[in-house]
């Protein structure tokens, strides 16, 4: 029987997945053992594995047909320093970010997704790609570079188009084009 911290990480996990799926009408997964069998130490696994395994051993959701550029990593715990955010070194925060990123390649679209208790969900997403939104935090990880977070709920209102379009999508339905780092999507 799992632990009660593991089950509620797996449960945020389903219901990302959940999410996802039902947002962009794809089947997003929890991937079995969470990441943990290609991330940190055991990367060298990636050299036997093919491009489909890869992807579903890389992060912690596997992502719907579509998204062949998307990094998960999801976070359920009872408080966050949100303080240490605004100090410049937040060490919770920098861990779970290099959970994320020992496995990305260099062209993900690196996502991570938290989940506080009576304090809400959150995204953060790397500042390189560009982002709609109104109210944020900016986080400069020492290893990482910068990041931004995002409440939820506002992410996916703002970002959807993007996040698809950032992931890899293999929409032919629309028009992307870019000018000046802006992307611009016409439907």
């Amino acid at each position: 029987m799992p632990s009660p911290q593991k089950a509620k990480g797996s449960g945020f996990e389903r219901e990302i997945a959940k999410y996802l799926s039902e947002k962009y009408n794809e089947s997003f997964i929890r991937a079995p053992g969470s990441g943990a069998y290609i991330g940190g130490k055991n990367q060298s696994r990636t050299q036997i594995l093919h491009e489909g395994q890869i992807r579903s051993f890389k992060g912690d959701i596997v992502p719907g047909q579509t998204f062949t550029k998307m990094n998960v990593e999801c976070k359920f715990y009872a408080d966050f320093p949100f303080h240490l955010l605004l100090s410049g070194e937040c060490k919770v925060i920098d861990t779970w970010l290099e959970q994320l990123m020992d496995v990305a390649d260099p062209d993900d679209c690196n996502i991570l997704f938290m989940k506080f208790n009576r304090k809400g969900r959150y995204v953060a997403v790397q500042s390189k790609l560009t982002w709609v939104t109104d109210n944020f935090l900016y986080y400069t990880s020492p290893k990482l570079g910068d990041w931004i977070i995002m409440e939820f709920d506002s992410f996916f209102l703002n970002n959807s188009t993007l996040l698809k379009a950032y992931s890899g999508s293999t929409d032919t339905t629309s028009k992307q084009t870019v000018t000046n780092n802006i992307l611009t999507i016409e439907t």
